[in-house]
């Protein structure tokens, strides 16, 4: 827990961040969990992806912007790579965080900007996922895909299991028809507002994914623990719920072993591919998640 606290602490550290990201020491390292810094190193690895029979979302990194020229930079870098992926004909959908979008700076503006792309992805048939951030975002966030979702029909929100408030966000969106990603969480929050005890987010996983399975329109099920995937794949037939009901979904990099069981197995797994330079508070936060990943780099920076 100190080390998960510690990574995330420094994730946020702005200084720290511009050194490394400029660095080429830390490229190597990174290449395990970032697809690489431009566009078209993340559509060559969701072409691969495609023809093993893994789909994609597609996340152009970056969060917090601190102003209106970064917001338009975000996305017209969306609006492209929406445009490739469709010519290329990926099945890959496209995740966002609202602060990359300019939500800190001005609401309107960030809505604006994201219905903006929205609206292009419905006229291609393609799906914008909304990711969620700090807790202090999720209201905001909420209201905006409830709102875009209505409007146009292929937006997917995404739902903590770490918040306690989690049950009753899911119980709202399933009821307002709205695609959700169900994740564990990766920011660091009081105890007041969400679960500490990892044991105690897994099973609050649980709980919610059940709901989701039964009542959720194409669930997409965000995890890297075997136990938890076993158990989907058991409550799903036990409730007679098809494999094209829903999909697994894994970052890049993490769980390669688990990604080709579940192919193996006739399941849909969808991968999330970041790509470009800001990589670095992404990187620290997979870090912190799972200390398994820690150790692949230490031993890699050891054979180096």
């Amino acid at each position: 827990m100190i080390l998960r606290h510690t990574l995330l602490f420094l994730s946020r550290r702005r200084g720290l961040q511009r050194w490394i990201e400029t660095s080429r020491l830390a490229r190597p390292l990174v290449s395990r969990f970032i697809a690489g810094q431009t566009l078209e190193d993340a559509l060559a690895l969701c072409g691969r992806l495609s023809q093993n029979g893994v789909m994609s979302t597609l996340d152009r990194l970056g969060e917090s912007v601190t102003s209106p020229v970064e917001v338009q930079a975000t996305r017209d870098g969306y609006l492209e790579a929406l445009r490739q992926v469709a010519q290329l004909q990926l099945p890959s959908t496209f995740s966002i965080k609202l602060t990359h979008f300019g939500l800190d700076l001005s609401e309107a503006v960030c809505r604006q900007h994201v219905e903006s792309l929205v609206r292009e992805a419905r006229g291609l048939n393609k799906v914008i996922e909304v990711d969620m951030e700090s807790n202090a975002h999720v209201d905001r966030t909420l209201r905006l895909v409830l709102d875009l979702h209505q409007a146009y029909g292929n937006v997917r929100g995404v739902i903590q299991a770490y918040l306690y408030r989690s049950e009753q966000d899911l119980e709202r969106l399933c009821q307002r028809g709205v695609p959700v990603r169900l994740c564990k969480g990766a920011y660091s929050e009081s105890h007041s507002i969400a679960f500490s005890r990892k044991r105690d987010v897994n099973a609050n996983y649980v709980r919610l994914m059940k709901i989701l399975l039964e009542r959720g329109v194409y669930p997409g099920l965000a995890t890297h623990d075997q136990k938890i995937i076993e158990e989907a794949k058991r409550f799903a037939r036990q409730r007679g719920i098809p494999g094209e009901g829903f999909e697994f979904q894994m970052l890049y990099g993490i769980r390669r072993d688990l990604e080709k069981q579940l192919v193996q197995q006739g399941y849909r797994l969808r991968l999330y591919v970041p790509y470009g330079g800001a990589w670095y508070p992404y990187f620290m936060r997979r870090l912190a998640e799972r200390p398994a990943n820690l150790l692949f780099l230490l031993r890699n920076l050891v054979r180096g």
